[in-house]
């Protein structure tokens, strides 16, 4: 993927408005925690998340994702009637139909002629959405595309806890623990031609990327019905072999990055810096260090936002680029690797 007329113009989030720490988790456990013989402090230790956070019980992704791309519209200053396309790239949905984001176009106030649907690749949702943008602007079809996500975590840790509890089982708590780490929240990115919006708008270049799959492994990550197909009655679990995916994932993440470097031509001083997934210490440090990358290039959230899925890596990048810590002039590498397995690098020139 190689881009010559693809920017992103702006970023727009949310976020959830309570937080929970990974103590208050802690407390919760408390039951499984005293039959394991396990003290207070083990799941931040584990994962280096302090804390994430819960929307309110009663909500809807589109509400919140809709809030996250009008702050990106607005930041933009384009008219939304000039956006061709808006893509929700969620790992949930408000139902199976219809599309989530047509109640987001619809709150946006899109045009008729705009093209709506979802998008799904797990934690890569937003970052494959983008891809799908990028390329219909490219082509020249569209000037303008907006992606959107919004993540909720609350009803599935909280239902896992219950498990754990029920259960007291170490191996069951092995599969278990990731998803303990998640957040919620919701981002959204605004892909332009460069011909929209203010002209004293800092744009950023979207220069291309690359993907590669390990799909062999894609049953090492389930999020969905404890019985498998469509059943009625069935309850929502997830299940993480996190330290397969772990393993797999830095391997097709080396992979990756090898062919991301020789694609774009960069030389061994690039790239300046590295927006990656959050998913937690762990997996950071171990990437970083099999791509032998200095994490002082790196910028993270995950202390604080836990893993927000496919919203973890636009957030990050908006995050990043508020305090400053992407420059103008600095080629920035916008890196995920999701469950599937499925890996994305990005290049943009900030």
């Amino acid at each position: 993927m190689k881009y010559a007329n693809v920017y992103i113009e702006s970023f727009g989030y949310e976020l959830a408005p309570h937080i929970v720490t990974s103590r208050e988790i802690e407390e919760q456990l408390k039951p499984f925690f005293d039959s394991a013989g396990f003290g207070p402090g083990q799941l931040e230790a584990l994962t280096g998340i302090k804390e994430r956070r819960f929307w309110d019980v009663d909500h809807t992704l589109a509400e919140h994702a809709a809030t996250a791309g009008q702050k990106a519209i607005d930041e933009a200053g384009i008219d939304p009637k000039e956006i061709g396309a808006l893509t929700f790239c969620g790992v949930g949905q408000d139902g199976f139909e219809p599309a989530t984001s047509c109640a987001i176009a619809d709150k946006l106030n899109l045009g008729p002629d705009a093209h709506v649907y979802d998008l799904k690749s797990a934690c890569l949702g937003m970052v494959t959405g983008m891809v799908h943008v990028a390329n219909e602007i490219e082509l020249g079809n569209i000037r303008a595309g907006l992606v959107v996500s919004c993540e909720t975590a609350r009803q599935i840790v909280e239902s896992t806890i219950d498990e754990i509890n029920i259960r007291k089982d170490i191996n069951f708590y092995r599969d278990t623990i990731a998803t303990m780490t998640g957040g919620s929240g919701a981002a959204a990115i605004l892909l332009t031609d460069g011909t929209l919006g203010n002209p004293a708008t800092q744009r950023h270049a979207l220069k291309g990327g690359v993907v590669q799959n390990a799909i062999q492994h894609h049953k090492l990550c389930y999020w969905g019905f404890e019985e498998k197909g469509m059943p009625t009655s069935s309850r929502v679990i997830m299940r993480t072999k996190a330290q397969e995916v772990l393993e797999n994932g830095i391997a097709l993440g080396i992979k990756t990055y090898k062919r991301f470097k020789h694609e774009l031509n960069l030389p061994d001083d690039k790239p300046d810096k590295f927006i990656g997934h959050q998913v937690g210490e762990g997996h950071h440090q171990l990437l970083y260090n099999a791509l032998n990358i200095d994490r002082k290039k790196d910028f993270v959230t995950f202390p604080f936002l836990g893993n927000v899925g496919s919203v973890s890596l636009p957030i990050t990048a908006a995050i990043a680029d508020e305090r400053g810590f992407l420059l103008p002039g600095d080629f920035v590498a916008l890196m995920g690797i999701g469950s599937g397995l499925n890996c994305y690098m990005l290049g943009v020139e900030w």
